[in-house]
């Protein structure tokens, strides 16, 4: 058996340890149609990551704080919580709040005793598992009224910048930044965002809009969370 001396060894214990590879992060995206795939700038966004960040798009369209844990969507990010081992760590991005407003059957929450709570149990228990939670505002829709945008979703954005204070969790507030873009190149260039054809609407994205709010939440994320910074390419 050979016999080392003990600066050979911690010289060899050392290289061991460099020689070790960095575990990769993970970010999961949950919220809803202006975020999921086809719809919104979740995917664009995955694809703003390097190739060795995992990045999952879990948000589903028409679905609000309450219904995404209610159809047992929320216990596919617990588990994946659970299972974090080969991470560095887990970014959980939640944004809800357009499914949250009234006269949504099945979707809708009361916004002064339903939907804080769920954003707050949401934050809790991501962290519970090891998670980082970050809090993303909601996406502006794009309808204008004389000359200005009317962002019917001011209260929802302004409660989860309140859960955010209150939690102390890293906040991207994408309704403010969106609803600056837009209302800078006005209705004619934001209609451009939408998608085309039959389906056009002022609150869904097509490819234009996916790539328009991934850039503004990729950077603003690297911004505020800024361990993130060097998962993402071209931003730092």
């Amino acid at each position: 058996m050979p016999r080392f001396t003990l600066p050979l060894l911690s010289m060899l214990l050392a290289a061991h340890v460099q020689a070790a590879p960095a575990l990769p992060d993970r970010v999961i995206l949950v919220g809803d149609s202006t975020m999921a795939s086809t719809t919104g700038y979740g995917d664009a966004l995955c694809a703003r990551f390097t190739p060795e960040t995992s990045c999952l798009n879990l948000a589903r369209g028409g679905r609000s704080s309450g219904s995404f844990r209610a159809e047992g969507r929320w216990d596919e990010v617990t588990k994946l919580l659970g299972d974090g081992a080969g991470f560095r760590k887990t970014y959980v991005l939640i944004q809800f709040g357009h499914n949250d407003q009234p006269g949504k059957p099945g979707r809708s929450t009361d916004f002064v005793t339903e939907f804080p709570a769920n954003m707050k149990r949401y934050v809790e228990e991501a962290r519970a598992l090891g998670g980082v939670p970050v809090l993303v505002t909601p996406l502006t829709r794009r309808s204008f009224k004389d000359g200005y945008v009317h962002n019917d979703l001011a209260p929802w954005a302004a409660t989860v910048r309140d859960v955010a204070r209150a939690t102390r969790t890293p906040l991207v507030d994408l309704n403010a930044l969106s609803l600056a873009a837009v209302q800078a190149m006005g209705p004619q260039e934001a209609d451009k965002l939408a998608r085309s054809g039959a389906n056009f609407d002022y609150t869904h994205l097509g490819p234009a809009g996916a790539e328009r709010f991934s850039s503004i939440m990729a950077k603003e994320l690297a911004r505020r969370v800024p361990a993130l910074a060097a998962d993402m390419r071209g931003v730092r």
